[in-house]
């Protein structure tokens, strides 16, 4: 009788693992959703990284590591991968076959920009102040790219590289006949 009681109100009886609950109205949850936006800054090393990513695409963890100097945490990585302003684009036909990443349209979106040739060349970054005006004879910001096409040292993705890359390794739980 109370679930009969309460099917008209704001919230519902019902019954959930063998006990008795008031859960909101089904019509009415809309309502008792929250929504903000959460700002995180980024490490020095994921915008060092991102900035690689971008100008270099595509690029793997390796090259991202030589051109930065230093080794790269996966934590980094993920980050960026979790922001959704990058994303694997294939594997480099390579030994061991890496993973090579590029900018996603979030990226470009985040940052305002219409297409990645909008990123600031050499003169632009000098003149802000974020390139040092004594750089070594050679030094050169590459073009980027915004071709979505794999390049000739490429392949596609295969169904399972992306859980295989970025899902934290799971323990098989002990059947009943290990016990």
């Amino acid at each position: 009788q109370l679930q009969a009681d309460y099917a008209s109100r704001g919230v519902n009886l019902v019954r959930i693992a063998n006990k008795w609950t008031f859960r909101t109205a089904g019509d009415l949850s809309w309502l008792m959703t929250r929504e903000s936006t959460e700002t995180r800054r980024l490490s020095r090393a994921a915008i060092e990284m991102l900035a690689i990513i971008a100008y270099h695409q595509p690029v793997t963890r390796a090259e991202i590591e030589e051109i930065r100097g230093v080794m790269t945490s996966k934590g980094t990585l993920d980050v960026l991968l979790e922001t959704g302003w990058i994303r694997p684009r294939g594997r480099r036909k390579t030994p061991g076959r890496p993973l090579t990443f590029g900018t996603t349209e979030a990226f470009l979106s985040q940052f305002s920009l219409e297409a990645l040739g909008d990123l600031p060349g050499l003169e632009e970054l000098k003149g802000t102040g974020l390139m040092d005006s004594r750089l070594p004879s050679g030094f050169d910001v590459p073009t980027p790219s915004d071709d979505p096409a794999l390049r000739e040292d490429e392949d596609p993705l295969e169904a399972g590289d992306l859980e295989l890359a970025f899902a934290p390794a799971v323990e098989p739980e002990p059947g009943p006949e290990s016990q």
